[in-house]
This record gives structure tokens, C-alpha cells and sequence, in this order.
């Protein structure tokens, strides 16, 4: 739903990842072997898709805190996930500039945990946030220059949201 595109770097994989449960419809994409596939998790016991869907839930109670909003389920906190994905630091050789990275490449948590290190290091971690509207949750990228965006899409959940407040008046 967003209007400004997908979230730079690594938080893109950290987006696409809490947008795959439409709470407005209903629908979760990682339900499906399509959905999955997105992520390199297609083939996945079930024990492994529930860790996969507590990451996605524990990833949108923060994006929900960094919009000001409290989580809207009780979820496991995303440190205590991502503790699990042990980090190290690489340095280029050519340049000398240093990142984070995760210690293996393959598994989800770790490409998530490297991401967070990553847009926690450029500034961009807090600018991940989630919609307002408890309906939608929709994680977006604020662009905005002050970065008090409040919904994924104004013309759609901010349009809700103001509806719903002149009605209440």
C-alpha cells in the first residue's frame, strides 16, 4: 500500500516480510510456496514457518513503536530473536569501510539481523514504521522530511482515519 516505493538497503527484505499478512483480508503470504519463495524459505517445517511468522510479528510491533503505536499483539521482542543471529564485522580491503554482517547468509533471521545492523548503522531503522490503522499495520518507509508519517497510504488509511474522526464529531 505504500506510495513512496519500498524501503531502502536491507530493510526492503525487512518490509516485504511484515507485509505478508494482509490483516484486512485476511490472507497471509506465507501460507502459500509462492510467498515463501520470496524469502528462500519455500521449503519449511512447520516449526520453522511458526519462528518465521513470530520474526514477521516481532518486526511489526517495533515498526508499530516507531510510529508512536503500541504493539497490537503480545509478541516475543525482536532483540531476543535476533540474539539468535550472531553478527561480525567485515572490512573492505579496497576501502577500508566496515559493516556488519551476518555470521551465515543463508538463513532468514540472520539476512534480517544483518539488515537491522545495516539501517541501524545509516540512520534509517526508526523511519520503518507501520500504519496507524489497526486494520492495516501495512509497515512502510517514511520519506517524509520530518518523519511523522502516521499511515502507509494517505488516500487510503489516512482518508479512514480522518473519516472516522469527523464522523466521531
Amino acid at each position: 500500500m505504500s506510495e513512496n516505493g519500498s524501503a531502502p538497503g536491507g530493510l526492503a527484505l525487512v518490509e516485504a516480510l511484515v507485509n505478508t499478512r494482509d490483516l484486512e483480508q485476511g490472507r497471509d503470504a506465507l501460507d502459500t510456496a509462492e510467498g515463501r519463495a520470496a524469502f528462500g524459505v519455500e521449503e519449511i517445517a512447520e516449526r520453522e514457518l511458526a519462528a518465521v511468522k513470530e520474526l514477521r510479528e516481532s518486526l511489526r510491533a517495533v515498526c508499530l513503536a516507531h510510529a508512536g503505536h503500541p504493539p497490537h499483539d503480545v509478541v516475543t521482542p525482536l532483540g531476543q530473536l535476533l540474539s539468535r543471529a550472531p553478527l561480525v564485522v567485515t572490512v573492505d580491503e579496497r576501502d577500508g569501510s566496515a559493516r556488519l554482517a551476518a555470521v551465515e547468509e543463508g538463513p532468514l533471521l540472520s539476512r534480517v539481523a544483518a539488515a537491522v545492523a545495516e539501517a541501524l548503522t545509516d540512520g534509517t531503522w526508526p523511519r520503518l514504521k507501520a500504519c496507524e490503522l489497526p486494520e492495516c499495520h501495512w509497515a512502510y518507509y517514511d520519506r517524509s522530511p520530518a518523519g511523522r508519517r502516521r499511515w502507509c497510504s494517505m488516500s487510503v488509511c489516512g482518508a479512514r482515519a480522518k473519516m472516522r474522526r469527523y464522523r466521531a464529531k
